[in-house]
């Protein structure tokens, strides 16, 4: 097919892929110039930093916002006021005359950064279903994890030609291709499956959605999934090198390797006969892998043990999240953008909350055991989705409740 063509595979892969490497690039690509900017602005390293964590907050809550309105007005609408929004607050970040004004319009930031993230899951279950849904899903999650590498390393490259406002420059550039790709994308959501107004009808898409048993399995899945790659990210700079021992350079290069071979295995997971095989095979791994590194670490391994084993972890991370997030998708055709808000949030949400947990006690045994919990529950939640009824442990809570069934 033509790149020209409105809406076409190429133009909606290419599309959908940089709206989803948005949340990387806002987040991660200006942290190698965090010293200069604390400098620049005569603060504290913690002040700057502080931008940071509103712009994480704003990527998820943020999704809370644009994923509802795009199941009312449509998925075109609200993307270009989103990416409209991002523009303005990155002239805001450009031109702060304090670090206060930087920190508020960071969070501004990270708000209309959500509107790509959550829009490219919903525009990518319109057009797709199925495993063509879970290909697509796989494509974009790999250009997000090949980001998520990419960014520090493209800020480093960058601020040593334009400093830190060069860094937002070229965010303002990246907002712009995306604006005009926004405006000249076709509406995706077809109108009879526009919500209609009412408070009522906005709540019953909420509660439509976090009925549905099956999907609310698969954002478990998939929050304990990213619980698993958080404990990673939290430990892995401390066990690499002051356990360990390595350079700096030396990290940054394991990391990537690391990073780049869970970005393979999210787009190797549609290979599979279905995304049920693929979550299930996902899960059992991670867990059987988790607990030979737990085990390995409590031993004292060398270097190499613990990262082939790291390494053989992550890619079934992303194949995990791959099939949980096509699988979630596809039970919530009709309420895609809220489905996406809830999968988004769902994912900081539980990666949040682990990285304060990794430095209780002693370090290696801490991770160990947090690779085996987080796996376990990802392993129990992937069961029940994908056996069904045949999942005794839950059904009567599921039946109390009054969960509903999807096919």
């Amino acid at each position: 097919m033509k790149l020209r063509r409105p809406n076409s595979k190429i133009f909606m892969l290419l599309f959908l892929g940089l709206l989803s490497a948005f949340g990387p690039f806002v987040m991660d690509m200006y942290l190698p110039t965090l010293p200069e900017m604390t400098e620049y602005f005569g603060t504290s390293s913690s002040m700057v930093q502080l931008g940071l964590t509103t712009s994480m907050l704003g990527l998820a809550f943020g999704q809370l916002i644009f994923g509802p309105l795009s199941d009312r007005y449509g998925r075109r609408k609200p993307l270009i006021i989103a990416m409209s929004l991002f523009l303005v607050a990155t002239a805001g970040c450009i031109f702060a005359t304090n670090i206060s004004q930087f920190v508020a319009m960071r969070l501004v930031q990270g708000i209309a950064g959500s509107g790509g993230v959550v829009l490219s899951r919903s525009i990518a279950s319109d057009k797709y279903s199925a495993m063509e849904l879970a290909m697509m899903l796989g494509i974009i999650g790999s250009i997000n994890g090949i980001a998520t590498v990419a960014a520090p390393i493209a800020g480093g490259l960058t601020a040593g030609i334009g400093g830190w406002k060069g860094i937002f420059w070229c965010l303002m550039l990246l907002g712009a291709v995306l604006l005009a790709g926004s405006i000249r994308m076709k509406e995706s959501l077809s109108g009879s499956r526009m919500k209609k107004n009412g408070k009522e009808a906005f709540l019953g898409g909420f509660r439509d959605v976090l009925r549905n048993r099956r999907f609310v399995l698969y954002i478990m899945q998939y929050g304990f999934t990213m619980a698993v790659l958080f404990t990673n990210v939290a430990s892995a700079p401390f066990i690499m090198q002051e356990h360990y021992g390595i350079s700096p350079m030396m990290f940054s290069l394991v990391f990537a390797v690391n990073a780049i071979a869970m970005a393979i295995a999210t787009a190797l997971a549609p290979r599979f006969r279905s995304m049920g095989k693929a979550l299930k095979a996902g899960s059992d791994c991670m867990l059987f892998i988790s607990i030979l590194l737990c085990g390995a670490l409590l031993l004292g391994c060398n270097f190499w043990i613990y990262e082939i084993l790291l390494f053989l972890l992550l890619s079934m991370v992303g194949m995990s999240f791959t099939a949980s997030n096509a699988l979630a998708m596809e039970s919530e055709h009709g309420n895609a953008g809220i489905a996406s808000a809830l999968l988004g949030t769902a994912g900081y949400a539980f990666g949040g909350i682990v990285p304060p947990l990794v430095g209780l006690g002693d370090m290696m045994s801490t991770t160990g055991v947090m690779f085996i919990l987080f796996s376990a529950l990802a392993f129990g939640c992937a069961r029940l989705a994908v056996n069904g009824k045949n999942a005794w442990l839950f059904r009567h809570f599921f039946n109390r409740y009054q969960y509903k069934e999807t096919v």
